[in-house]
């Protein structure tokens, strides 16, 4: 049992690493939420806030940044406002197809967000 105990201490930051390396460069990240997500954008333009639950596959910058900002002793609030500029540049405006003229995105009332590799 000590020596099983004794492998996974050491093994798993290795393969964690590994993983962060890899979504970071290569294969990103998988957030899951279930928000109200509210938004600025220009005057004459619907920016009524309501729940969604997207469900985004974020390019590897974006994961890049969110562990960068983790390691660096990052609050949740700044990881919140990290992980909502990305929604808006992956989920509304779709790397630039659309809703160019979006300014901002922000959380309130957060039911669920999870992240996977």
């Amino acid at each position: 049992m000590r020596l099983e105990h004794e492998v996974k201490m050491r093994w798993q930051p290795q393969i964690r690493a590994k993983a962060r390396q890899w979504a970071a460069t290569t294969g990103g990240i998988v957030v899951d939420t279930r928000v109200r997500l509210g938004y600025t954008a220009p005057i004459g333009s619907t920016d009524q806030d309501r729940i969604r639950h997207p469900t985004v596959a974020l390019p590897p910058q974006h994961a890049a940044r969110l562990f960068d900002t983790q390691e660096a002793g990052a609050t949740d609030q700044q990881l919140k406002e990290i992980t909502a500029e990305a929604l808006k540049e992956v989920y509304f405006q779709d790397g630039g197809r659309r809703a160019g003229t979006l300014e901002g995105v922000r959380f309130t009332d957060i039911e669920h967000l999870e992240f996977d590799l």
